[in-house]
């Protein structure tokens, strides 16, 4: 199999001469540039992308760490990101990090070892603390989902406590005043801003917080079909149901129906995500949007920027969830 070092000597350019023609650099004379063509083309070479690195320092690789490699917004945030890599001839590395500390960082520790040129993180269990640290190794590293202080410019995050806040005042408006919550686990920031929020909405109407209205989650469609199970086996009355996301919503929906409740004569839910389905379920599901399109292209964006030097890109660091009215939710009859 013939390599770069076969290609030079062929041509009779330097290393660094083959490796600016791959990466199209225009320093390279016209003439020069037909000699290293036309050897490659003798020898059939294939450039690596560690060949192509050479002369540019770079591997044109990113790492995209994500949680799980199934799911809706998994997949929003997967095709954004190697979408818009791709567009500026950069290819992901993706690894899946399943929320546990020592998957996530052997992973990243995986990512590194590809020379990856940047890390786009999205990350639940490894600590500010190590982040801050792996920041500071030389690898360039963007964080979606999460806000670290010490990392703001690298952190693309979500205003959750806005969305919690939005996604109760909606129910309240609507006149309901005994509100069930399914959360995420409540280990996870997310979550817990998004219980914030909706602690918040009760204070504004003034409603007392019940916790016998609260079951915690997984984020995943079973966590809400348990919670809706959980929830009325207290005997609790209730006449909304927010969940935390709008997989634990599509859970309770289902649970809710097995059950002859009609949604929303009997209960109205609202989700959190906005994710594909949500407009396909029955009744459609009200829900808060959460941009992760726009945030995943945003990540790919501050990569382009200060690793590829890309600056036609503005970078916004902070986005802010809309709430997404539909069917699922209706005004309580007194």
């Amino acid at each position: 199999m013939a390599t770069i070092y076969d290609v030079s000597e062929l041509a009779g350019v330097s290393l660094a001469t083959v490796s600016r023609v791959m990466n199209k650099n225009a320093q390279v004379s016209e003439k020069t540039k037909q000699k290293v063509l036309a050897a490659m083309e003798s020898l059939g070479y294939r450039p690596s992308a560690i060949a192509k690195g050479l002369a540019s320092k770079h591997t044109s690789s990113v790492g995209v760490l994500i949680s799980e490699l199934h799911g809706p917004f998994y997949g929003m945030m997967m095709s954004e990101v190697e979408t818009e890599l791709r567009n500026h001839d950069v290819h992901a590395i993706i690894a899946a990090g399943h929320s546990d500390a020592a998957k996530e960082e052997d992973a990243i520790e995986f990512l590194l070892s590809r020379r990856c040129d940047a890390l786009i993180l999205y990350v639940e269990s490894v600590t500010d603390e190590y982040l801050v640290k792996l920041a500071k190794k030389g690898t360039p590293i963007v964080i979606i989902g999460r806000n670290i202080p010490k990392l703001a410019k690298n952190c693309i995050s979500l205003n959750n406590e806005l969305g919690g806040y939005l996604a109760s005042k909606h129910v309240l408006e609507n006149g309901h005043r005994k509100i069930a919550y399914i959360s995420g686990p409540l280990w996870k920031d997310d979550a817990q801003e998004r219980l914030a929020g909706h602690k918040r909405a009760l204070a504004e109407y003034n409603v007392k917080f019940n916790e016998k209205l609260l079951f915690e989650g997984s984020y995943q469609e079973e966590g809400g079909v348990e919670g809706l199970t959980h929830l009325l086996a207290q005997r609790a009355n209730f006449t909304a149901l927010l969940c935390a996301n709008d997989e634990m919503a599509a859970g309770a929906m289902t649970a809710a129906r097995d059950l002859g409740l009609a949604m929303p004569q009997d209960l109205s839910v609202v989700g959190f995500d906005n994710v594909a389905y949500s407009r396909y379920v029955y009744p459609k599901l009200c829900t808060i949007n959460y941009p992760i399109r726009e945030m995943a292209n945003m990540a790919a964006h501050w990569v382009l920027k200060y690793v590829y030097k890309h600056n036609a890109f503005d970078i916004q660091n902070i986005f802010e969830p809309t709430l997404v009215t539909r069917d699922s939710v209706s005004k309580f009859k007194r």
